[in-house]
């Protein structure tokens, strides 16, 4: 079975930075798709930041709202994905999780990942 565990959130003021961790066990970091999505109360879940890796594929890609703010990286010796998000807007105040794929996924699909975590609160307030 695939396990994610999100860590890391916190609460912040605007313009301040997180990192968040998603752990991964029982699949290889260089041999899928996880994708970074929150849920803020009474909104849809929505994709934030992909990574998808195989021998044919290496790829990174963000939703529009925080392209130049937030990054998404691995680290294979670890079995960890990131989430560094800088200049924080209350926005993006949610919940976020980390979720896991095939790695030839369309990864802007929420529909093609299967394992997710329990997610972590980030709040960003004045």
């Amino acid at each position: 079975q695939v396990q994610l565990v999100e860590s890391g959130g916190g609460t912040v003021q605007p313009g301040d930075s997180l990192r968040l961790s998603c752990s991964v066990s029982g699949v290889r970091l260089d041999y899928a798709a996880v994708g970074w999505f929150r849920q803020a109360p009474g909104k849809d879940r929505e994709g934030v930041a992909f990574t998808a890796t195989s021998s044919s594929r290496n790829i990174t890609d963000y939703a529009d709202s925080v392209k130049g703010r937030f990054t998404i990286s691995k680290d294979i010796g670890e079995n960890t994905v990131h989430l560094q998000m800088n200049s924080l807007k209350p926005e993006d105040t949610a919940v976020y999780y980390c979720a896991e794929g095939w790695p030839g996924i369309n990864v802007r699909d929420i529909s093609h990942y299967d394992y997710w975590g329990q997610g972590t609160q980030v709040t960003v307030s004045s």
